[in-house]
């Protein structure tokens, strides 16, 4: 009997201290290399709901892995106003307690448009007793792929992302207008894979550029989208909290490149009335932890695994019920419903664009399916969560998708929500994927979101008082 509890009391301790020497060590790494870079600031940065920063500013002589690094869990129940849900004394502690923040060695990265030597890290959020905190975006997204990993699986992505260049713009009543390039002329028709229209914003590119090397990001292509001064961005495929860390980042540093040549870099979902919207597109496979193989891959030349067919299986069953954290936003549906390519039903196919579910015809260990849902709105963390944990349920549940689509799927008609409300209200029925992201960040996230839409749907629009103020 003694013998038995021997290694049980052990263990524990030998953990703890192999945790507390790891922990040391990486601190001392960390130490090491902001003494190498002379930097004076670190940004520690937490990403909300939103997908933006939060987080505090720390003097490098005194940065740590605890000194400062505190935040209220209350960031994690806040809508994109600044008000709280009605919900919000259920969703936190009655305290508001402190969140425990660690950074992310492998995030650290300089800040390339400050003044002085500065850095900045991701940090992950724990509770007081040193559990991953359930509200997290990040800790959502690892808890996905913590599910993977129990299968012996690993995901990889590739998000693609859109954006627009537009002018600045310091009235929100007004219109939205493209920004005059190096001609000094606006872009006035489509211009679609355009090299002199990629041109004509060298200069704020060419910055982007500097300070995405600056800081280690993996931007591949870029192109010139079909909108007037809408581009996009490719980053190289790789491990799914590594991409989503990427576009976070780029997000934040394209909008401080765009506002240092006078313009504005905006990743609203449907910006402009008569353009058309920005996705982000996430390629997505499944390799083997092990071998690295790809899993969704067939024995033979040009077929699918079963794995394959299930996980696509599951993205058409759940994407309607995730389209929440696809499309977080009141805007995002603009996207969706008066997109000109955007995805309105839940149907596949080989290489066509106008399914939400594309798969690209490439060689068997590039197989792979781009998920076309996701708004360039959304936040990256629970972007690729939603998606892969679709594919996840597929897999579990052994489903089977329908036959491939080769006509236009928009003449299919809408399979997905067309409102965030309704959206919301399919998120929170679906008990397999508040399985998978936990019940209280659904209800905390539902709530943060049903706010967000009341508070839209309280404002009066121009087009309401130009056309019923005097005509109803």
């Amino acid at each position: 009997m003694s013998s038995r509890k021997r290694p049980k009391t052990k263990a524990p301790k030998v953990k703890e201290r192999t945790r507390s020497r790891q922990s040391e060590q990486q601190e001392n790494a960390l130490k090491a290399w902001l003494r190498e870079r002379n930097i004076t600031e670190v940004e520690c940065l937490v990403p909300d709901l939103t997908g933006n920063a939060r987080g505090k500013i720390i003097p490098a002589a005194k940065f740590s892995h605890d000194y400062g690094s505190r935040l209220p869990e209350g960031i994690f129940v806040t809508t994109v106003t600044g008000d709280y849900p009605d919900e919000y004394d259920e969703l936190v502690s009655p305290t508001d307690a402190d969140m425990h923040l660690r950074p992310d060695p492998d995030t650290v990265c300089l800040v390339p448009w400050a003044a002085d030597p500065t850095a900045q890290i991701i940090h992950d959020c724990y509770t007081r007793d040193g559990r991953p905190h359930e509200l997290a975006p990040r800790n959502v997204l690892r808890r996905v792929l913590s599910l993977y990993e129990g299968l012996g699986l690993r995901p990889v992505v590739a998000p693609e992302v859109e954006f627009f260049l537009v002018q600045r713009n310091t009235d929100p009543d007004f219109p939205l207008q493209p920004p005059a390039g190096r001609s000094g002329r606006p872009e006035t028709a489509r211009q679609s894979f355009s090299i002199d229209a990629v041109n004509e914003f060298d200069p704020v590119l060419d910055d982007m550029y500097d300070a995405c090397d600056a800081m280690g990001l993996d931007v591949d292509t870029l192109v010139h989208e079909s909108g007037a001064a809408q581009l996009e961005v490719n980053f190289q495929h790789g491990e799914a909290m590594s991409r989503a860390d990427q576009v976070f980042l780029f997000k934040r540093t394209m909008r401080e490149m765009a506002l240092r040549h006078g313009m504005y870099a905006t990743f609203l979902a449907k910006p402009m009335e008569n353009e058309p919207g920005s996705a982000m597109h996430i390629h997505q496979s499944l390799v083997d932890g092990e071998t690295g193989s790809n899993v969704f891959a067939g024995e033979r030349e040009g077929e699918h695994s079963d794995l394959f067919m299930h996980y696509l299986g599951g993205l058409q069953k759940y994407i309607p019920q995730a389209m929440a954290l696809l499309a977080p936003n009141v805007n995002s549906y603009r996207r969706l419903v008066y997109g000109e390519v955007s995805p309105i039903n839940t149907h596949w196919g080989y290489d066509n664009r106008t399914c939400g579910l594309r798969v690209p015809v490439d060689s068997a260990e590039n197989t792979r399916v781009e998920c076309r849902y996701a708004g360039s709105d959304a936040n990256p963390y629970l972007a690729m969560a939603a998606t892969l944990a679709c594919g996840l349920l597929g897999i579990q549940e052994r489903l089977m998708p329908d036959e491939p689509l080769t006509t236009d799927a928009k003449l299919r008609g809408f399979e997905i929500a067309r409102s965030l409300e309704d959206a919301l209200e399919l998120l929170s029925d679906c008990e397999p994927l508040k399985s998978v992201f936990g019940q209280r960040f659904v209800a905390a996230y539902t709530a943060v979101k049903r706010k967000e839409y009341e508070t839209f749907f309280r404002v009066i629009s121009s087009w309401e008082r130009e056309f019923l103020l005097l005509n109803v």
